[in-house]
């Protein structure tokens, strides 16, 4: 029977939804809207936690900017437009994804550009020592270096 029960309570826990910050006073009471409010607020970072968005921040700013998202969306504006004003008003790094256009195109384009110029130098690099002849073998010892190399070998021998 205890085998059973902690069975039990181990799956109700596993079933539970993810824990986020809204607050029951914050719930839209059309099931549609809510559902644009909490997509948009996982959209948007809080401005005081940096990397979390605002569905699960427990922050006070957090808290006023999901009510100023469903605010706008019960006075009728579409999804972008929701994102557009809080942009124009906290800046883009109130998206956690930002958007791609020309004031941030060097944010996109970096990572890629070194990993293609990191590629282009390596290849040229392996070309490079091909062409030098890096991959011929070693020339035969002179007969100074090959005694040398015999005397170091029987010391090493001795001891």
């Amino acid at each position: 029977m205890r085998r059973m029960m902690t069975a039990f309570v181990v799956l109700m826990l596993l079933a539970l939804p993810a824990a986020h910050a809204v607050q029951p006073d914050e719930i839209m009471s059309d099931p549609a809207r809510e559902s644009r409010a909490r997509d948009l607020s996982r959209e948007l970072r809080c401005m005081v936690c940096q990397n979390q968005s605002i569905d699960d921040s427990d922050a006070p700013l957090a808290r006023d900017l999901r009510l100023l998202v469903r605010e706008r969306i019960a006075a009728g504006d579409s999804n972008s437009q929701v994102l557009d004003f809080l942009v124009a008003r906290y800046g883009e790094f109130v998206l956690l994804k930002p958007r791609f256009e020309r004031q941030n195109m060097l944010l996109w384009l970096l990572a890629p550009l070194l990993l293609i110029g990191g590629g282009l130098a390596l290849w040229l690099q392996i070309r490079r020592r091909s062409r030098s002849g890096a991959n011929l073998p070693a020339p035969p010892l002179t007969p100074d270096e090959e005694a040398r190399l015999a005397a170091l070998m029987a010391d090493e021998a001795k001891s």
